[in-house]
């Protein structure tokens, strides 16, 4: 009885509103924020009004909110709802539901898409005493709870503010509106049960420090030392599509920079790392010095210059050093050695099959761009017509730049006067899975003789009305400057050259 009676009058640590700085949740109106209704997306305005007719609490949510307090142009406009998925389908028609581990909702419009997902809750080893044994990775998401619950599982403070366009206020639980004030990326709740619950966060954490110009909170940077481990439990397609989100901001280098300074690189890409430990011992603060740090620095400024780049052009640049002195060997079959160096890496990673062999073509096609002779303009044309040649020839020039090579840059020069291919329109698709479509082969034309003046005889034959110049029409004579020889009554020797002029040349 006495244990039943302390436990009533205990201090519930537990429970949701020890991690809320604002249980109740604190209100900044109009006058307080910079968020005005012109600088929303008015289809998502009118989603969040169709919710609220429908008796569903919604907001804005997450990174659009941040970046209009921050004053930046959001990339997209997310929503969060009391509705659930199913309930909303029945609000919208133009909608579908996806996903597996966070089920949220597609709403459709004409050449955009916005998110609403429905308030989730906390995960319940949250409300428990840590252990530093346990395995918290989230793997499935869908407890549904309140608005407080979903601001206090969300990964920082910047990103669970609320924006209500009723009485245009902002709705904050965990003090996300001061922390973009004082310029801080801060974890909710303890940063160790969050990095293990979800280890890209750590990775976010970096992008956004460096990409918001914010500084890591002093718990949340030790935490990320400190688990940085547990960033290989993530899965692979994640990681992928974080990197390739990161390769699109402008500032990959500095933001390789910073996951080098908070010991997330030397994991993410181990081989690589330890390539470069070998050539320099304090490569974590002087990354930018590294032949990585210059490579990615060289393209960062060509994106500002409005180069185009694709993700594989960062992999190859990334994975550069693990086949550099292979390329310079000449022992050995280079695509087996460019592979074998290669393929540790591509395991780690989870690098499709099909992104491996584009990288290994590539690098093996380095050498390819010494050879600048004009006599092998013909070799030159077929080489530039190759699926995989603008990758292989930014890479190229991308290196030649970082390590001071005038040759190389010259022969960069070469190649570049004549440039007019683009990459392919699926080229930022790196990673994900892809379909090809089947070619549908043209039928064969049929072959008819004589034209329309034969066609014309031969229905005066079929009616009785044949006459002399018809009949020496209709026996094809040899006078005649339409007809072609046919092919197997052609000399061999001819048939010979006439099929080695229509096939490229092989010996590139």
């Amino acid at each position: 009885m006495f244990k039943f009676l302390t436990s009533l009058f205990r201090k519930k640590a537990d429970s949701v509103d020890s991690f809320l700085m604002y249980p109740e949740g604190k209100r900044y109106y109009r006058e307080s924020h910079s968020i005005r209704r012109a600088n929303i997306d008015e289809d998502a305005i009118k989603i969040i009004n169709r919710l609220n007719k429908f008796r569903y609490k919604a907001y804005l949510v997450g990174g659009g909110v941040r970046d209009l307090l921050m004053g930046k142009r959001p990339k997209d406009f997310d929503i969060v709802t009391s509705a659930t998925p199913n309930q909303i389908k029945r609000v919208f028609n133009n909608c579908r539901i996806i996903g597996k581990r966070f089920k949220i909702v597609h709403i459709i419009f004409k050449g955009k898409i916005i998110e609403v997902s429905t308030f989730r809750s906390l995960p319940e080893h949250r409300l428990e005493k840590h252990k530093a044994d346990n395995d918290y990775l989230i793997k499935r998401d869908n407890s549904f709870g309140t608005a407080k619950e979903d601001a206090a599982r969300r990964d920082f403070t910047i990103n669970s503010l609320f924006y209500d366009p009723k009485n245009d206020s902002i709705l904050d639980y965990v003090g996300g509106f001061d922390d973009i004030q004082k310029k801080i990326v801060r974890v909710i709740g303890d940063p160790d049960i969050s990095f293990k619950e979800d280890p890209v966060r750590m990775l976010r954490a970096v992008k956004f420090s460096v990409l918001l110009g914010l500084d890591i909170e002093k718990k949340t940077k030790l935490a990320i030392k400190k688990n940085r481990s547990e960033i290989e439990k993530s899965s692979t397609a994640r990681l992928l599509e974080e990197y390739n989100k990161i390769f699109r901001t402008w500032k990959t280098s500095l933001i390789f920079q910073g996951l080098a300074e908070n010991h997330l690189l030397e994991v993410l890409f181990k081989n690589v790392v330890d390539k470069i430990k070998k050539n320099n011992e304090e490569w974590r603060e002087n990354f930018l010095d590294t032949p990585l740090g210059k490579r990615l620095a060289v393209t960062d400024k060509l994106l500002s210059a409005r180069e185009e780049m694709t993700p594989a052009i960062f992999y190859a640049l990334i994975f550069y050093d693990l086949v550099s002195d292979v390329l310079h060997s000449e022992q050995g079959h280079l695509a087996h050695n460019v592979k074998e160096a290669l393929n540790p890496a591509f395991e780690k990673m989870g690098i499709p099959k099909r992104e491996q062999e584009n990288l290994i073509k590539v690098f093996i096609s380095q050498p390819r761009f010494l050879v600048t002779d004009d006599e092998k303009e013909r070799q030159n044309s077929f080489f530039k017509k190759k699926e995989y040649f603008y990758d292989a020839f930014m890479v190229y020039k991308i290196v030649s730049i970082a390590e001071n090579n005038d040759a190389a840059v010259q022969s960069a020069f070469f190649w570049e006067i004549s440039l007019r291919q683009r990459p392919k329109a699926d080229a930022q698709n790196f990673g994900q899975q892809q379909t090809r479509k089947k070619e549908k082969k043209r039928p064969p034309r049929k072959k008819q003789r004589g034209g329309r003046q034969h066609s014309q005889q031969r229905d005066e034959r079929q009616n009785g009305n044949r006459s002399s110049d018809a009949e020496g029409q209709d026996s094809a004579p040899e006078g005649r400057s339409d007809e072609r020889p046919n092919e197997s009554q052609s000399h061999p020797r001819e048939r010979q050259e006439r099929k080695r002029d229509s096939e490229p040349s092989n010996e590139e």
